[in-house]
């Protein structure tokens, strides 16, 4: 699955362009490596980090605090904050990658409020998540009864039908979505790769029954049009008016 997903991130970012770039959470996936902007920076969760798949600085306090540039690949810099309220100005960023965020977020609600906060008008929001509607929800379902959930997620599933409803109300525009991960959930090399044939027959057939997706949406702001430079034109006269005569110099008998 982190290899699909790395793949499917290495081309979307690659053409997204501007000045800043975050990815927040889930540093076992390098979501900006193939992306050019100068400014990308890892930001990981300081107040939720005891549900999230990755270990905590024990110096980690309430407020902002920055790790060594070990922490992100690179030599980017790392951010330890509330993913709810993140540290950032409002329409400061050009994309903002959520790989699984949402799922270890206690407000996956509010964490999207943020996104929309602090992305410019036009910037780009990435999304992955596991996808409750395919054979890796089924067994998510199942080991939760027994008590052995399959996938490691610190709430529930969140559907894509679900997502997209969430990112219109905010106001931005779905771009694409993707899924992917069709083959039944098995810990065996021998036989995820006897079940392979699936991986091209579910993008062709049923597509959307992805153990994961990726979802790409653009932030739009209403009422506003880029246009380029304005161009004057020569005012017309309205059809069937003439214009009035020159006025005379002098009395005419």
């Amino acid at each position: 699955m982190l290899e699909w997903e790395q793949a499917q991130l290495d081309r979307v970012v690659s053409d997204i362009f501007g000045y800043h770039a975050l990815q927040l959470g889930m540093p076992q996936l390098d979501a900006l490596r193939e992306n050019r902007m100068t400014g990308r920076a890892l930001v990981l969760d300081s107040e939720s980090g005891a549900s999230a798949p990755y270990t905590l600085p024990h110096a980690a306090g309430n407020g902002v605090s920055a790790l060594p540039a070990a922490s992100a690949p690179d030599g980017r810099s790392t951010v330890w904050c509330d993913l709810l309220d993140l540290p950032f100005e409002a329409q400061s960023v050009d994309l903002l990658v959520l790989p699984h965020t949402l799922e270890f977020s206690r407000d996956p609600h509010r964490l999207l409020r943020e996104a929309e906060r602090v992305l410019v008008p036009e910037g780009q929001l990435i999304i992955l998540g596991f996808n409750s509607l395919s054979l890796w929800g089924a067994r998510q379902s199942l080991g939760k009864v027994a008590g052995r959930p399959f996938v490691p997620a610190a709430h529930e599933m969140i559907a894509f039908t679900r997502i997209k409803d969430w990112i219109k109300l905010l106001g931005f525009d779905l771009e694409r979505g993707r899924f992917g991960c069709y083959r039944p959930p098995l810990l065996t090399d021998k036989w995820l790769q006897r079940y392979e044939f699936m991986e091209p027959a579910g993008d062709r057939w049923w597509p959307i029954f992805g153990a994961a997706y990726m979802i790409t949406a653009v932030k739009r702001v209403r009422g506003m049009r880029l246009i380029g430079p304005r161009k004057l034109k020569k005012p017309a006269l309205a059809p069937g008016l003439a214009p009035v005569a020159a006025p005379h110099t002098r009395n005419e008998h």
